[in-house]
């Protein structure tokens, strides 16, 4: 019987590292389902579920210690079945963006938990302006909406916020969530 479990790992960036890591979870017969995997500044993170047989949960640990050696941070959780929790909860898509500043994230998803909306991936860059290099912040929110929320209502408030924030927020409604 297979078990999941939501692997972390984040140490120094450098070639190979995603095959390495990748190549131990296939020598505990593991697979890699939804993952995040990016470098951040000179280091790299991987995020991900991995579904692996349940008698080999004891060997995860052990089959890291060459990375951990290494100075890599490896942590895994085993997951709960969530299954049914937002079932009829409405999917839309966020995308914020405008000068980069403090507090754009939290005053996002402070608007968001105040509704009871919750936030099933984000994403977040900076990138300089074009002209002027003013750096921008962009982000991407795929969100779940509780069905008795009136769409008009948490949307206003959402645009309230991004206008307090001195940004600019879409909302989009999101069928292949």
């Amino acid at each position: 019987m297979a078990t999941d479990i939501v692997l972390t790992l984040t140490g120094r960036d450098r070639v190979g590292i995603v095959e390495e890591v990748t190549g131990v979870l296939l020598g505990l017969g593991a697979n890699v389902g939804t993952s995040r995997m990016t470098r951040l500044g000179g280091e790299f993170a991987i995020l991900s579920l991995v579904s692996l047989p349940e008698e080999r949960l004891g060997d995860v640990a052990g089959a890291f210690a060459a990375l951990q050696a290494q100075g890599y941070l490896v942590s895994t959780s085993p997951t709960e079945d969530a299954g049914g929790t937002h079932a009829g909860w409405l999917p839309f898509r966020i995308e914020v963006q405008g000068a980069d500043h403090e507090g754009i994230v939290h005053e996002v998803a402070r608007g968001l938990s105040a509704r009871g909306i919750t936030i099933e991936s984000a994403e977040t860059r900076t990138a300089p302006a074009s002209t002027s290099g003013t750096p921008l912040f962009f982000m991407t929110a795929e969100v779940l909406v509780p069905p008795h929320l009136p769409e008009g209502e948490w949307i206003a408030d959402l645009v309230e916020s991004a206008r307090l924030a001195n940004v600019d927020v879409e909302v989009v409604a999101d069928p292949a969530g």
